[in-house]
């Protein structure tokens, strides 16, 4: 076999992988420099620097992995990968230590002043006064998002005797309460917290999660850090609370673009920055490079890799089948995700109909990364779906019937959460994916991508036409609508595809009116 790396990695992991494959390294080159050699290589090594084309993968005609020391796969063409069968994978936990230290880190040199403290005495000044600090112990810290960096800052934390409290709607309240952390909404965290702490992945419903609204309803001694992603904090409200004293600090180590040398955060003092070092250590160098070879090494000897991010193996004779029903079960995944409220504790999974008969992980795979991917960065794949859904508590239950009442197939997942019960279904008709159930509601729509607004509601006179008419005064086009009630005057569901989607004032407005119970805007 033979590997070729491509950015440079930790020597340990090239000395591992040597003993079982011919190893070159040949860094700093541009896809044009790999187009003409990358078909003599059964693995290639990257980090962030080269951007692995479609042209890259479709020159490697013996390529069976491709390898990222580290998180994100954005450099990489993960679809062009599977299309050829490819696998691609990546550390995802090889840096998760450093990252909580250096959030860590950053809260405490904000507590006492570290960065200021420092520059001042190296231009000559002796200001003991000027940099009163405060002490951690007994402080609120709350942290958003408690995938692997979170619960590792969360079980430091507990070191340092700090109350804690966390945000993260797809962890089991049990699982939090073995990390010792308190859930609560993200409003009451905000307003809540002495320390706020970032680790969430940047997406249309994280961006500016913290911007000029939450911040008017903070404490004024709160300090804010943001080792995860750049985005997840509106910039300019941060940085004019800071200055009108209504935010008492910050760190930011990461920014929306990178490398980034100019930024309002640079202008105020109480920021501390950081140009992204949450990874930057040895020993995550060389964690994240020893898993990604392991896993080349694991696919060399026919073994499944672990953290493989791209679309899950399915037998050939199976895909034409299964294929399509992917896409059915990440819509209804997805779908759930944005309806439910409350902790996620379990998901349990229907297949009826001829489709009872196959291998379903494939398809319980696609279910888990429609509810997990919009709301965390770890990839579900038919290998790490269970171990996933395992590491945050969420129990997930397959049932299998080979009738089905009214469809040849029909899949059903309900979700459960420590405020309800939510209920999807899908199928595939004529080719298309078709969501035909939400709670109790059997509806026919298409889903085929952009917005979508789910609204329960008495059914009465008039209400259509207000809803209609706050879509009209707000710009936005409404392509088709469909309706369910349970019966006349009683219950009902009405479900919008929208052009663009409503607004926070819009879906309060539409809140406001009589007999409507709920509206939820969906992406699919």
């Amino acid at each position: 076999m033979k590997v070729l790396v491509a950015d440079p990695i930790a020597q340990e992991g090239i000395d591992l992988l040597s003993k079982y494959a011919q190893v070159d390294v040949k860094t700093k080159q541009s896809p044009e420099d790999i187009i003409p050699i990358i078909g003599d290589y059964d693995a290639l090594i990257v980090r962030s620097q080269t951007q692995v084309t479609a042209d890259i993968i479709a020159a490697g005609k013996n390529l069976q992995i491709i390898g990222r020391a580290g998180v994100g796969v954005d450099n990489i063409d993960t679809n062009a990968a599977s299309q050829r069968g490819i696998i691609v994978v990546n550390a995802p936990t090889g840096n998760t230590v450093s990252a909580a230290e250096h959030a860590v880190a950053l809260m405490l040199a904000m507590a006492r002043n570290i960065p200021q403290a420092n520059t001042s005495l190296k231009s000559g000044k002796w200001q003991r006064a000027e940099f009163m600090g405060i002490e951690v112990k007994g402080k609120t810290l709350g942290i958003v998002g408690l995938g692997n960096v979170g619960s590792e800052v969360a079980r430091r934390a507990r070191g340092l005797e700090m109350k804690l409290i966390g945000y993260d709607p797809i962890i089991s309240s049990e699982r939090a309460a073995n990390l010792q952390v308190e859930l609560v909404p993200l409003a009451q965290l905000i307003k809540e917290s002495d320390f706020i702490t970032l680790h969430i992945p940047l997406t249309e419903s994280t961006k500016n999660i913290i911007g000029e609204k939450e911040l008017a309803t903070v404490k004024p001694n709160v300090r804010i850090i943001n080792t995860a992603r750049g985005g997840l904090i509106n910039n300019d409200a941060l940085v004019k609370a800071v200055k009108e004293k209504r935010v008492a600090g910050a760190a930011i180590d990461v920014f929306e673009n990178e490398p980034c040398t100019e930024s309002p955060l640079f202008e105020c003092d109480k920021i501390i920055v950081t140009p992204h070092l949450g990874a930057s250590t040895t020993e995550a160098q060389t964690l994240a490079t020893t898993e990604v070879v392991q896993q080349i090494i694991d696919v060399f000897n026919g073994q499944p890799a672990r953290y493989a991010v791209n679309a899950p193996f399915i037998k050939a004779e199976a895909m034409p089948f299964l294929a399509p029903f992917l896409e059915v079960c990440t819509t209804i995944g997805n779908v759930a995700s944005y309806l439910g409220e409350g902790q996620m504790t379990g998901l349990h999974i229907k297949y009826q109909g001829e489709i009872s008969s196959y291998d379903t992980n494939a398809l319980k795979a696609a279910i888990l990364g429609g509810v997990l991917n919009r709301l965390t960065e770890e990839r579900v794949n038919v290998v790490n779906a269970n171990i996933i859904a395992s590491r945050r508590g969420i129990k997930v239950i397959e049932q299998k019937e080979t009738t089905c009442e009214n469809y040849a197939n029909l899949i059903t997942l309900e979700i459960t959460t420590s405020n309800e019960s939510i209920t999807i279904a899908g199928t595939v008709l004529r080719g298309e994916t078709h969501v035909v159930r939400v709670n109790d509601y059997w509806i026919d729509i298409i889903p085929t991508g952009g917005y979508f607004l789910f609204s329960d509601h008495r059914d009465r006179p008039g209400l259509i036409g207000a809803v209609g008419k706050i879509a009209g005064d707000g710009d936005v086009n409404i392509s088709y609508m469909h309706l369910s009630r349970l019966k006349p005057r009683g219950q009902a569901l009405m479900i919008l595809a929208l052009d663009a989607p409503f607004s926070k004032e819009q879906i309060d407005n539409i809140l406001a009116l009589p007999d409507v119970y709920s509206a939820k805007v969906v992406k699919i």
